[in-house]
């Protein structure tokens, strides 16, 4: 059951102001630099939707929709985040927001195609998770080793992404990004670049 005692907070990030409470990732201003490294390779995308996996209060989708004016949909599994989610795009006045609460392996159609994608999937090593005791466990445990959603995004990115299309994947490392790359080894989808950025990485993945 969602706890809605809970205490909502507000954030600017992006020029948005965003709603958020402890069951779901603080929304970080310097996340907003995936977002908008995706709108600048807007320019170069086909015409199409855009696709945020592990959405949480959907500040890096909103970002992008206001960048870009594509349609977006938003997929994340915390009803919470969602509902959050919700209210953000309410506040931010668009209309072409759909979220969808839902583990994101049954979130898409089959014949559903995005020409943009955001995936921001938990990639903090389970072991590890104790680092970041103010970050609610659903929305940082990666997996043993920080790999399992993000493994599902690389799936799903392979599957959807239009021809010409491009993706920005967050990971915590480096490395995490070449074993994630190695595991998987995606026939359409190539890694073009990584940045490091404040906590983690960004890489730019697109069709090939």
């Amino acid at each position: 059951m969602i706890d809605r005692m809970e205490s909502v907070m507000e954030s600017v990030v992006g020029g948005l102001d965003i709603r958020w409470d402890r069951q779901v990732l603080e929304p970080r201003p310097w996340t907003v630099e995936q977002a908008e490294w995706l709108a600048e390779l807007s320019a170069t995308a086909p015409a199409g939707a855009a696709l945020e996996l592990c959405s949480g209060v959907g500040h890096l989708g909103l970002v992008l929709h206001r960048l870009t004016a594509r349609r977006l949909v938003m997929v994340d599994a915390n009803p919470r985040a969602c509902e959050l989610a919700a209210e953000n795009a309410r506040a931010a006045g668009t209309e072409q927001v759909e979220i969808r609460n839902s583990v994101m392996t049954r979130a898409l159609e089959s014949q559903e195609r995005f020409a943009l994608v955001l995936a921001d999937p938990p990639w903090v090593p389970r072991a590890e998770i104790t680092r970041f005791p103010d970050d609610p466990t659903i929305a940082i445990d990666g997996g043993p080793t920080g790999l399992d959603l993000a493994v599902q995004c690389l799936d799903l990115i392979e599957q959807h992404l239009l021809d010409g299309g491009h993706a920005v994947l967050q990971l915590g490392t480096a490395e995490q990004v070449e074993e994630l790359m190695a595991e998987r080894a995606p026939t359409r989808v190539e890694l073009v670049e990584v940045r490091r950025r404040e906590r983690g990485v960004l890489a730019h993945l697109r069709t090939c």
